[in-house]
């Protein structure tokens, strides 16, 4: 629950910031904030999905508004195939420098720890339940109820403990559940050190919520490069057809970018 509410709040910082400083492009960049974070959800949750795909697709669908908002804001051409083919030069054009890769390596550093936390306290639960309702015959639960009795079990420490009776019971009815203690302290010990591995620099809550920041920084990069990525953009258009993957309907695209 801590997770889930940590995403929805990285994700309404990010959607505030399109609806406050880009709200030209915050109705169209809504779909691909909301697959972000749920693919953000579905990694942490154990699903097989690929942190640095996720990653790029989000900025793939990103370029094209930027382009068509920021850089080129006179193209008339709204068409899929245009769309399209904006989004398939970003990885080439690289307008956004090394902010994509930087949020990769932040994610693939504080996702991944944290969906190891989440199957590790998983584990925990299933053991834990599994000892909550350990069936004891007739004869061991009548003499462990009457072992609660006994002061010295109650924690009452200065009193003399039915030491007889404690051990015959304790021997008898839950020594196979002693065996569990040493890997219980040792997946314990794994907690704590997965826990002090998840502060500092990629701390979840920490690269989440700062995600909106390294998008605004992205844009801005994007945008104060205009030039630049146009002259580039223009480039892409005009390479030879078997240059260009995967030709066809991409590559009549391309000629059309101005």
């Amino acid at each position: 629950e801590t997770l889930e509410t940590l995403i929805r709040q990285a994700e309404n910082y990010t959607s505030i910031l399109f609806c406050n400083t880009y709200r030209n492009m915050a109705l169209e960049a809504a779909a691909s904030i909301q697959e972000f974070f749920t693919d953000v959800g579905l990694y942490l949750f154990g699903a097989d999905v690929n942190h640095e795909e996720f990653v790029n697709r989000f900025f793939d669908s990103l370029f094209p508004l930027v382009y068509n908002h920021l850089i080129n804001p006179g193209v008339t051409d709204s068409s899929l195939e245009y769309s399209e083919c904006i989004r398939m030069a970003r990885r080439d054009v690289n307008p956004f420098g090394n902010i994509p890769k930087r949020i990769m390596g932040q994610m693939g550093r504080s996702l991944l720890p944290s969906r190891t936390f989440l199957q590790a306290l998983n584990l925990g639960i299933e053991v834990i339940n599994t000892t909550d309702y350990v069936h004891f015959s007739k004869e061991c639960s009548r003499a462990l109820l009457r072992m609660q009795y006994c002061p010295h079990c109650q924690g009452l420490t200065l009193s003399k403990p039915c030491m007889g009776y404690c051990l015959n019971v304790v021997r008898g009815c839950l020594a196979h559940m002693a065996e569990l203690n040493p890997h219980w302290h040792a997946y314990i010990r794994s907690l704590e050190e997965l826990s002090d591995a998840m502060h500092g620099t990629y701390d979840i809550e920490h690269v989440l919520l700062n995600f909106h920041l390294l998008v605004n920084d992205a844009v801005i990069q994007a945008h104060l490069n205009g030039q630049k990525l146009s002259e580039q953009a223009s480039r892409v258009r005009n390479q030879p057809e078997q240059e260009r993957d995967p030709p066809g309907m991409v590559a009549h695209a391309c000629r059309r970018i101005a």
